[in-house]
């Protein structure tokens, strides 16, 4: 944590941010100034099934995020007993929970990266499926919501009298928080027309559902009401807020990004950001979503990003499996050896074959054709994934002007390998300074949400 100064005066008012993410659950809590005060991370409570199936219970989830804030709880004791003036969720999209009337869980959340689906969005309507991702902007396939709710009905799930929460929202309502949508989060699912920013009559037909299915849409950093004793004590009254989708949180962490940049979080999937001032249209989200590109919703009140992703964390961390390493210590040795070879590697060209990078793969393959070390397959995976972002670049440039400057966050950015890899491929790369990109804009965004004013 930074230097809290002289803590005999005590804190000011705390402010946290959660970030629900795909390998954990982190929190940070700040105070009025913008000083980091505690933080701490849980795992992601996931439950991994055959063929790469993965979901979540939401009492499993609940569970970990009590876990965490007692963690936070325990680390602030020394420096003061005071409640939190504010709390903001943020997190992954298109996970989301199904709950009822009272707003119990009717079924589990499913990672963005679950397979199932794939054989409901192909039996929806021809014109559901042609005009897919001109008025969602996303590309159809088994990721987005829509393919999870589609194979609950099919597995015998009635869907009618129920609503649909994104994780972030589902904690928050758990919280003691309004049962609401945030703009970001519901632009994930396939639910949302992106120029009218409200339900997709169509999609809706499509699942024999009504708009009731989804809750009152509002932007992020709003208010959404006050936390309950429900998970201890120090986030009771605590104002709550949805903060939005994490890629877009994060963005925000370091000021507001401005159009000319790219934001490159490196997480789990890698997803590079990009500000517009307003929807491209349909066509051009259908040009896009060729590419596998979202045209959707900012966590900024009237602005659209562009979202463009790779799953090279998934294969990052598959190929560092495949080598045996399983801690940071192996992690950092094996960065070293990378880097102690060139970017092309020591290896004929062709001598690694490489494949799973692009969003709607993940699943790591190689193909050897000579005897490789570790750091060389890893060097492989990176170039690969090289390979695809600069045609994610490229499509991205066709229908925007092109960005200038790039910042990285999130962990792989903190090897030298993966910084000394995207060099090759996005413009000016800059390091942000920040641990927590997500967990702090959030914590920046409750702060906002109790401030009339706050330091900059």
């Amino acid at each position: 944590m930074q230097d809290t100064g002289d803590m005999a005066t005590g804190p000011s008012r705390l402010h946290a941010g959660i970030d629900l993410g795909s390998t954990g659950i982190k929190m940070l809590v700040i105070d009025d100034a913008g000083t980091e005060l505690a933080a701490a991370q849980v795992p992601t409570p996931w439950r991994v099934g055959e063929g790469g199936t993965t979901d979540i219970d939401a009492g499993d989830l609940l569970a970990a995020v009590r876990a965490l804030i007692d963690l936070v709880d325990a680390e602030l004791a020394p420096l003061t007993a005071d409640p939190l003036t504010s709390l903001a969720v943020a997190g992954m999209g298109e996970t989301g929970i199904l709950i009822d009337a009272d707003g119990v869980a009717a079924g589990p959340g499913f990672a963005w990266f679950d397979p199932r689906g794939w054989e409901q969005i192909a039996a929806f309507p021809a014109v559901v499926r042609e005009e897919f991702a001109g008025r969602t902007g996303l590309p159809l396939g088994a990721q987005v919501s829509v393919a999870k709710l589609a194979w609950l009905r099919d597995q015998g799930t009635s869907l009618q009298g129920l609503r649909w929460l994104d994780l972030p929202e589902f904690v928050v309502a758990a919280l003691g928080g309004d049962v609401a949508l945030e703009l970001s989060l519901a632009s994930r699912t396939g639910l949302i027309d992106q120029d009218s920013g409200a339900a997709w009559p169509a999609m809706l037909d499509a699942l024999g559902v009504d708009a009731d299915l989804l809750p009152p849409l509002r932007g992020g950093g709003l208010p959404w009401g006050v936390a309950s004793d429900a998970l201890g004590p120090r986030v009771a009254g605590a104002a709550l807020t949805v903060a939005g989708h994490d890629h877009l949180v994060a963005a925000q962490a370091n000021g507001t990004l401005d159009a000319d940049g790219y934001h490159v979080s490196l997480g789990t999937a890698e997803v590079l950001l990009r500000v517009l001032d307003a929807p491209l249209g349909f066509a051009a989200r259908q040009r896009l979503a060729d590419a596998l590109i979202n045209e959707v919703r900012h966590v900024v009140p009237g602005k659209h990003v562009l979202v463009a992703g790779v799953k090279t964390g998934l294969l990052l961390r598959r190929a560092l499996h495949a080598a045996g390493i399983s801690d940071r210590a192996g992690r950092d040795a094996l960065d070293d050896a990378v880097m102690a070879l060139s970017y092309e590697g020591e290896l004929p060209a062709g001598a690694i074959e490489v494949t799973g990078a692009r969003n709607d793969d993940g699943v790591l393959r190689l193909t050897l054709h000579a005897e490789a070390s570790p750091a060389e397959i890893f060097g492989a995976v990176l170039r690969h994934s090289n390979d695809e972002i600069a045609q994610l670049i490229a499509a991205m440039d066709r229908e925007v002007a092109p960005a200038t400057h790039s910042t990285l966050t999130g962990g792989w950015a903190g090897m030298a390998s993966v910084r000394r890899a995207r060099a090759e491929v996005l413009p000016n790369p800059s390091l942000s300074t920040r641990e927590q990109d997500v967990a702090y804009g959030a914590a920046d965004m409750a702060r906002r949400l109790v401030s009339a004013s706050v330091p900059s």
